[in-house]
């Protein structure tokens, strides 16, 4: 009984299942479609999609690991060239299962199994390359910064200041510009608005 075997073995031996999926993974890689029954194509592909999510990672180390599994040269180099190439931008779900129908010989159900960035049918966007437009919100707020930073930055040319005359002097000014016919229309002599000299001016005058 297989009660909780979550394994499909295939009606093989662990060995013959081993070499039975590396050739099927071989041919898959090699070709991008086979078809085959619909049991060899699940299992093929819990087999075949953990070796293309390491084929993303194109190391010596990958390359050894996989290497393991398939033994075979020329699928390594198209697994890490074309198709980590095709597949590179995609999160997982490489691989693709549609059903055929039932086989005439033996009434088992058969289903092709292909690569899904391979088929420009069911991917019209396969051959064409993504061109993703890369914008940051901060853009505009960064722009409206520096204009602000470069009109706070420079000076402002003060205007110059006129300087006040002083009181006095201005007082001084008006006084001999009064003519002498003003002191008469005030009702005062010129000798009036003259100073008065004193006795110790004269004697020094004399």
């Amino acid at each position: 009984m297989r009660h909780g075997d979550k394994i499909n073995n295939l009606g093989r031996t662990a060995a013959h299942r081993r070499a039975l999926l590396a050739n099927m993974a071989i041919s898959l890689i090699e070709h991008k479609r086979i078809t085959t029954t619909l049991a060899k194509a699940k299992a093929l592909r819990r087999y075949v999609e953990p070796l293309i999510t390491k084929a993303k990672d194109n190391t010596t180390h990958s390359r050894r690991v996989v290497f393991s599994y398939l033994q075979n040269k020329e699928a390594i180099k198209e697994l890490f060239g074309a198709v980590a190439q095709k597949v590179g931008e995609r999160p997982g779900g490489y691989v693709r299962v549609i059903k055929l129908g039932f086989r005439r010989g033996d009434g088992a159900e058969t289903a092709m199994i292909e690569l899904v960035d391979f088929n420009e049918v069911y991917n019209p966007n396969a051959g064409k390359a993504k061109t993703t437009k890369k914008t940051r919100r901060g853009g505009a707020k960064k722009a409206a910064e520096t204009t602000t930073a470069t009109t706070t930055s420079t000076p402002v040319a003060a205007a110059p200041v006129a300087e006040e005359p002083v009181v006095e002097d201005v007082v001084e000014e008006v006084i001999q510009e009064v003519p002498e016919h003003a002191a008469d229309v005030l009702g005062t002599s010129a000798e009036e608005t003259a100073p008065e000299t004193t006795e110790e001016d004269k004697k020094e005058d004399a």
